[in-house]
Order: C-alpha cells, then sequence, then structure tokens
C-alpha cells in the first residue's frame, strides 16, 4: 500500500510518501481502506520525537479515522466488507484494575491509534474489530473524521470531568483548533456561555459562527483581563486547556472561586506552573483527561446525525501531500480539522 511515514525525526520534511507493508489483520481485527483522517496534535509530537512512537521507526501517524472494512480476521463477527466505519482509537488490555472499574482511558496499557500503532496516513489501516463503529451514510467520511478523538475528548472534558451546566461560563482556549471548534459547541449545547482565544484576527468571526460570545487575540489581547471584564470581575467556571506552559497557569488566573480547569493536552510544552496559593484559597478543580469512552463517541454521533454538533473541516490534503498538510498545522494556518484523503 501507499502511506506517509517517517524513518526519523524532525518536521514536515521528514514525511516520506512511498510503498509501505500492508497491515495483516489477527484474529480478533479488521482492515480498514481509509476514506478520511484528521491530524491532530498528537501526530506531531510524534513527528518532532516529543513524544516518540512506542513501536519504533518508521512509523504511520494518524489517530482519526473512517473508511470501509476491507479484511476481517478470523475471529470477527458482524463486519462485512464495505461496510462504513469510524475506528474509536483507544486501546485498553480489559485486565487492569483501571480497565475493571470502568475507566480505560487511564488502563496501564493504553495506546493510540496512530501513536502506538501505524495509523490513518495511509491507504489501509488495521484497529481491533471491537473499535469500530457504524458510520451512517447520513455523515460523510470526511466530517467522521473530524470526531473520533478532537470531538470526543472534548466532549469527555466538558460533560464527563467539568459537568458543565446551563448559565455557566466557559473559556475555551485555541478555536482554531480541533479541540477547540468543538469545545465551543459542546459548552453550548451544554447551555453555557462561551469566551474563547484565537492566534489571529481572521479566526474572531470563524469563532464567533461556533457560538462563541466573547473571542480574545492572545497576541494582542490579555485573556485574563479580558475573562474577569466579561465575567464582571468574577471569572470563569471553566477553562478548556491544551496549551501548556504560560498559558496553562494564566488560565487559572481567569477561574472563578471553586472553577474548574480541564488539561487535554500540551501543545507547546509538556510543563506548567502553577501558584497553590491561588489554587487552595479559591478551591480551583485542575482535572486531567484524555479521549472518553467508545460510548460517549456514540453519543457524539448522534449529535452529529441530529444536527446538534457539527465537525469542522478547515480542507482536505491528498495522502500524497501529508507534508504540506502537517505543516498548514504546524503553522497554525488551520480553522478547525485538516484531513488527508487517500
Amino acid at each position: 500500500m501507499k502511506a506517509a511515514f517517517f524513518k526519523e525525526h524532525g518536521g514536515s520534511e521528514k514525511i516520506l510518501y512511498d510503498d509501505y507493508r500492508d497491515p495483516a489483520p489477527g484474529a480478533t481485527d479488521v482492515v480498514v481502506r481509509v476514506a478520511a483522517c484528521a491530524l491532530n496534535h498528537v501526530d506531531m509530537l510524534l513527528l518532532d520525537g516529543r513524544f516518540p512512537p512506542p513501536e519504533g521507526l518508521p512509523h504511520v501517524n494518524g489517530c482519526e479515522v473512517t473508511g470501509v472494512v476491507e479484511a476481517t480476521g478470523a475471529e470477527v463477527k458482524g463486519r462485512t466488507r464495505g461496510q462504513r466505519v469510524i475506528i474509536f482509537p483507544g486501546f485498553s488490555c480489559g485486565q487492569c484494575e483501571y480497565c475493571l472499574r470502568g475507566e480505560r482511558t487511564v488502563c496501564t496499557r493504553y495506546g493510540y491509534l496512530g501513536a502506538h500503532k501505524d495509523g490513518g496516513y495511509a491507504e489501509l489501516v488495521k484497529a481491533p474489530a471491537a473499535n469500530l463503529l457504524p458510520l451512517p451514510e447520513a455523515i460523510s467520511f470526511e466530517a467522521g473524521a473530524a470526531v473520533p478523538l478532537a470531538m470526543l475528548t472534548s466532549w469527555h472534558a466538558l460533560v464527563a470531568k467539568a459537568d458543565v451546566r446551563p448559565g455557566q461560563t466557559v473559556l475555551v482556549q485555541a478555536a482554531g483548533s480541533g479541540v477547540g471548534s468543538a469545545a465551543i459547541q459542546i459548552a453550548r449545547l451544554c447551555g453555557a456561555r462561551v469566551m474563547t482565544t484565537v492566534g489571529s484576527d481572521d479566526k474572531i468571526e470563524f469563532a464567533r459562527r461556533l457560538g462563541a460570545e466573547h473571542v480574545v487575540n492572545y497576541r494582542t489581547q490579555d485573556f485574563v483581563e479580558e475573562a474577569k471584564r466579561w465575567t464582571g470581575k468574577r471569572g470563569v467556571d471553566v477553562v478548556v486547556e491544551h496549551i501548556g506552559g504560560d498559558t496553562f497557569e494564566r488560565s487559572t488566573y481567569a477561574l472563578t472561586r471553586m472553577g474548574t480547569l480541564v488539561t487535554i493536552g500540551s501543545h507547546d510544552t509538556h510543563w506548567g506552573r502553577l501558584d497553590l496559593r491561588h489554587v487552595y484559597s479559591k478551591n480551583l478543580r485542575i482535572v486531567g483527561t484524555n479521549l472518553g469512552t467508545i460510548l460517549e463517541l456514540q453519543q457524539v454521533l448522534d449529535h452529529v446525525m441530529a444536527g446538534r454538533l457539527g465537525p469542522v473541516i478547515d480542507r482536505a490534503f491528498a495522502l500524497k501531500d501529508t507534508r504540506a498538510a502537517v505543516q498548514h498545522v504546524l503553522d497554525r494556518k488551520n480553522k478547525g480539522k485538516v484531513l488527508i484523503v487517500p
């Protein structure tokens, strides 16, 4: 098959488009012919070496995949060739104490499609049959590919972890990102008022169309001061944060008393500081989370089907143009998800 992969770490120039080994299904696996694969920031961490692929190099990125069933393992039931599917990207052992408690996202052997295993920057990809959900005909392959990691993670962060309620105020960092564009919609669906940040003025109207009431260009405005002004000096109830570093620290200053910061990534740096006096005196909650459950993925798909949530697509690139797709994201030019279409 053809794939976009890398043999050494670096920037987009390290991505090669060439022949790659075909995936062979195990007894409980399915091979999917990729119809669309969305880029995710974890792809950039894998590529530049901040998160080296556990199975080593060469490696194929790509966590968020839709396609059709191409082949099935001997023990797979209920999957037929040509069936439209979306792949839930998380792998867990099902046997450790956390899996047995129903908390599979903190499994001691947890992994992701496209990170711990070769992913969807390819014509074919292999996944456990248990990780597949049918993709309704009403949802395009492109729209579906914007859902299984970015939108699911935002859903789990706001609904399961932050328990966002009607009337609350939510600050979403980086509206132009996949998780940001999803989180704005989900917070609004929960009945919250939303403030968000962007890195350029050309993204302000984009964020407003998604449902943000107040949009701040963080390069020219202080988002902490803007959050205080927007809420009448009170501060916001919830922050969705996935940048790290100074943004992480300053996000806590934007919170009201008993507010919640949900951290779902570290796009700029894995490090962040906290003024603990600020945390304990205001009874803040700092909550970490990743991904969500396959049942939540089905819930999100139901909302997409009903038109209550809309995956945001910036643009699609051909598989052979994966270098350009990755550079587009690295340059922060995207408004929503960037796709690769074989």
